[in-house]
């Protein structure tokens, strides 16, 4: 057990606490206890709270105008995405399509989504990305036909940050004839992102990453978009997602969508203060390392930073020592011993790869915490690369 009283947890991509309003919402609904779909008092208190939360989420997405449909989370709506693309497919028209686009540092959900596809026969088209992790445009124009069913490109990546031109991607897409997916569960509520000004089709979010709790997330629907069940049975969500309301998850989605809604802004400016300071910090006291992601179009809240010589497991096991609580990549992805496929993707060396740590600040992130990371990392460096140095003897 780490009992190093300089706690600070700096994984915020991984997963977000409770927001303090989000937990007494979530308090509050345990008494909301009807079932939404009944018609009596209960019911219909519970079947409000829940109306109220998805208008939230609507506003917070900007996709007031299509729907919105709860899911267990961003991987769920991931995958009704391609799951209704493959269903679109299986009825032939004179036009059938047939192919889908997305990008080799997707989300795992994605790739494993489309790799599914591919074994069901359809074409799948995995674009590269420059060295900042930013998607090719020239290579999407050309990868674009008359057989393109829909692109999904993830709004930020949640390893490096980096921040794609996605109303450009969805101008190219539409010119096609195609639908377009975008993945934003690591952008809303760090950066503005609105569904109807971008022209997406689909867009997905989930409650964790914006200090609402785990096992709910939600899908926008562009209006007139289609769209067919994953999960089969009952009435809820005009059909397109059977199950009992998660009333207390949703609740405390809604609560924290609107609380999203109303500090996007101040977040991106205070928190990317923060992450400047500890990029400058590591710079200046530590030598030979290697920021990854975009200069400019970044998350303001991620850094990640591959240190050459020293292997990213032990990294974090030294730092989780000294109660930093920080990642080497997708938390997702941890349980393998392969270097980030994000990383690599971006022309990174397996090296380097493996030697990456992933800053994600958030609310709760103080200058103390900032002044300590910058502290206890330059020795853990020095210490791993000298170990590393003697192996090699």
């Amino acid at each position: 057990m780490n009992e190093n009283p300089n706690k600070v947890y700096i994984d915020y991509n991984a997963t977000t606490p409770l927001r303090p309003e989000v937990k007494a919402a979530m308090a509050e609904s345990f008494e909301i206890f009807g079932n939404a779909s009944s018609m009596h008092a209960s019911g219909r208190l519970a079947h409000a709270k829940i109306e109220q939360a998805r208008a939230a989420i609507s506003n917070l997405i900007g996709g007031k105008n299509g729907t919105v449909i709860f899911t267990s989370g961003g991987s769920e709506a991931n995958n009704m995405v391609f799951q209704t693309m493959r269903r679109l497919a299986e009825q032939p028209t004179p036009d059938s399509r047939n192919e889908i686009i997305t990008t080799s540092i997707e989300h795992p959900c994605v790739l494993n989504s489309a790799l599914n596809l591919k074994n069901a026969g359809f074409k799948v088209t995995i674009l590269p990305v420059d060295e900042y992790g930013k998607l090719k445009i020239d290579e999407l124009e050309k990868a674009l036909n008359a057989k393109t069913l829909f692109v999904s490109v993830m709004a930020a990546n949640n390893e490096i940050g980096t921040v794609q031109d996605i109303k450009e991607i969805t101008s190219l897409v539409k010119k096609a004839g195609a639908f377009t997916h975008i993945d934003a569960v690591q952008a809303i509520g760090k950066i503005p992102l609105n569904a109807e000004e971008l022209g997406v089709d689909y867009l997905t979010v989930s409650a964790h990453k914006i200090y609402g709790p785990k096992g709910v997330g939600a899908l926008y629907v562009k209006k007139g978009s289609p769209m067919f069940p994953l999960i089969h049975g009952g009435h809820q969500e005009d059909g397109l997602r059977a199950g009992t309301y998660n009333n207390s998850g949703i609740i405390g989605f809604g609560r924290a969508a609107e609380i999203a809604a109303a500090e996007t802004e101040k977040y991106g400016m205070e928190i990317s203060l923060l992450r400047d300071k500890l990029r400058r910090g590591l710079l200046e006291k530590i030598p030979n390392i290697k920021v990854n992601g975009h200069p400019v179009d970044v998350l303001p809240n991620t850094l990640n930073v591959s240190f050459p010589g020293a292997e990213g497991e032990s990294i974090l096991l030294s730092m989780d020592m000294q109660g930093i609580e920080a990642s080497t990549g997708s938390a997702c992805a941890s349980g393998s011993l392969e270097p980030s496929h994000v990383l690599l993707a971006t022309g990174l060396g397996p090296e380097l790869a493996h030697g990456s740590i992933r800053f994600s600040l958030g609310w709760g992130i103080a200058d103390a915490d900032i002044d300590y990371i910058i502290e206890v990392m330059p020795p853990i460096i020095a210490r791993l690369r000298a170990m590393s140095t003697l192996s090699e003897c």
